[in-house]
């Protein structure tokens, strides 16, 4: 947003430290720091950071003498959650040393099921502590946050342990479904629970956009079915698959519990598999593994950006490095962070603090990329020229695979010049998309009639196309004769003819080939001679001259 202009007389007072300080501390605080971008609403923006709360003391704001250390001239500064506004973290506080395990055991609700199902779980995660301390250890970090989700929803705790049996807590996990993140959302649900996905981002990833939008499908499947075991069944299998199952156990008049219902293996796997690591959960010496300590506080905190950020550059500021930048920001697909998309970050908690501290002290461009629309459909090394960067690198960032083309419209990532120096808009940032075309010249449709004994292998062998192409094109199997004189179509690269549009160089044989009216004219056979003469075939319905030489140069009809 844009700062009122009596903050701003006030903030000129203050000593460039404790500038420093207000501007980590506040939002709506102004900066005016140097920028390369061109003035816009948007790169007007200030530099603002949303989960640090300062001292605004005078205390806090007086210049400090060469004895007093940072943190005492900042005013002792207290971290605030963002998610949770008014409430200030305490380290010291007795309820952050609590065992999150143990409140994560006091919410569990639902009836314990046994069957063979679990027992065979039980003993797959048993043999395999390493795999279990991985995937606990990576799911210490978000569990906290999805166990306050949770609780303000009245949900049984055992749902914040999806997460396990989804993806073993990996946010970047992908299935052969496509189902993709820690809550493996599928693209057509994701799209239903406004989980976005474009070039920029992919929501279904995002640690905080999935998590609400898995809970909100479950309180919706639960309210639907009226069972947990239902609900959790239809999130596995689809809500429709379970309905038909409940529909035909009815029909049948059977019981339409979770038990009683005919379901895929892996649905039918899918419960006990939870149960399992519930069991484990609750005590886990029993089954000779050991769950890593987690403290009953926020793992990470959440930072609002204004300004398009690079990704190395953010992890650089927060002290940390890009891949456990990427731990807590999975969502983004490019190597820069969009204000106007994700306009905030996750960082650990002691990170998050220095963040806020060495961005508001940064001078100079936060992000060396920004958004191009392509004008025209083109070749990527049309495009790298245009904007100034090798082509290699333009394919490999925009994931633009060999042998295509970038239609017109797409939007591309490139460096920032002079010329494209602003931030990503909120309409590209959340409406991107690139559109690719094979790089194969331009087809044309000629119409032929087959000679004797053509088939579908040589007509292709002819016109230097794939049996399957002239198959296609005609509607017929591969391996079809064609009658004689039957008309077919084929296709070929849109080359210039020597003399005019419509002249063609045939290759010889005894196919014929027909103008737009239908006569058909049979070439001459090539004797290496010449004998100055040539066939002639008048077209009756628009007089149109077809000639067949001994060169086989004739004039065709092209349906382009």
């Amino acid at each position: 947003m844009t700062p009122s202009p009596t903050p701003r007389r006030g903030l000129q007072a203050l000593s460039t430290l404790a500038l420093a300080a207000l501007l980590a501390a506040c939002a709506s605080g102004p900066t005016p720091v140097a920028e390369t971008a061109a003035p816009s609403e948007r790169n007007a923006l200030p530099r603002s950071f949303g989960s640090l709360a300062l001292s605004n003391t005078p205390e806090a704001t007086a210049a400090p003498s060469p004895a007093t250390s940072q943190d005492e001239a900042l005013g002792a500064p207290e971290l605030e959650d963002s998610l949770r506004p008014g409430m200030k973290i305490d380290l010291d506080a007795p309820t952050a040393r609590n065992d999150l395990w143990d409140r994560l055991r006091a919410g569990f609700q639902l009836e314990d099921l046994e069957n063979e199902g679990v027992r065979r779980a039980e003993a797959w995660y048993s043999a395999r502590p390493d795999y279990v301390q991985r995937m606990t250890e990576r799911g210490s970090r978000y569990l906290f946050h999805i166990i306050e989700e949770v609780e303000k929803r009245g949900m049984p705790a055992e749902l914040a342990l999806l997460p396990f049996t989804e993806s073993a807590f990996n946010p970047q996990a992908m299935s052969t479904a496509k189902a993709s993140g820690m809550w493996q959302f599928v693209p057509a649900t994701g799209r239903d629970f406004s989980l976005k996905q474009n070039i920029f981002r992919d929501d279904r990833r995002d640690v905080l956009a999935s998590t609400r939008a898995a809970l909100d499908y479950l309180g919706r499947l639960h309210k639907m079915f009226g069972d947990w075991r239902l609900a959790l069944a239809a999130y596995n299998w689809g809500q429709g698959n379970v309905q038909k199952a409940i529909a035909r156990n009815q029909k049948a008049g059977l019981p339409t519990d979770y038990e009683s219902l005919r379901m895929p293996e892996e649905t039918r796997y899918y419960i006990p598999k939870l149960q399992a690591v519930k069991n484990i959960v609750q005590n886990p010496e029993k089954y000779g593994l050991s769950l890593p300590p987690v403290e009953n506080h926020p793992y990470f905190l959440t930072v609002r950006i204004d300004r398009d950020i690079d990704l190395e550059t953010a992890a650089r500021l927060a002290g940390i490095t890009l891949e456990k930048f990427k731990q807590f920001n999975p969502q983004m697909n490019k190597p820069v962070m969009l204000a106007a998309g994700s306009n905030q970050l996750l960082l650990p908690y002691d990170n998050a603090k220095a963040f806020a501290l060495n961005l508001s002290a940064h001078r100079g461009p936060l992000a060396s990329w920004t958004a191009w629309v392509v004008p025209k459909t083109m070749h990527p090394s049309v495009a790298a020229k245009q904007v100034g960067m090798d082509e290699n690198q333009l394919r490999e960032v925009n994931k633009i695979p060999p042998r295509m083309l970038v239609k017109q419209g797409s939007t591309l990532l490139v460096p920032r010049s002079a010329k494209r120096s602003e931030d990503v808009s909120s309409h590209l940032a959340d409406n991107a998309s690139i559109s690719l075309a094979p790089d194969v010249p331009p087809l044309r449709k000629l119409k032929i009639k087959a000679g004797r004994n053509d088939s579908v292998t040589t007509v292709a062998a002819r016109y230097g196309v794939s049996p399957a192409q002239v198959a296609q094109w005609n509607k017929v199997a591969s391996g079809a004769k064609f009658k004689p004189g039957q008309a077919l179509a084929v296709y070929v690269p849109n080359k210039p003819a020597a003399r005019s549009g419509t002249q063609l160089a045939a290759k010889s044989g005894k196919a014929g080939v027909s103008s737009k009216g239908g006569t058909r004219v049979a070439s001459a056979k090539s004797s290496g001679k010449s004998n100055g003469s040539a066939a002639r075939s008048q077209s009756k319905s628009r007089g149109v001259t077809v000639a067949a030489a001994p060169e086989t140069a004739v004039r065709a009809s092209i349906k382009r």
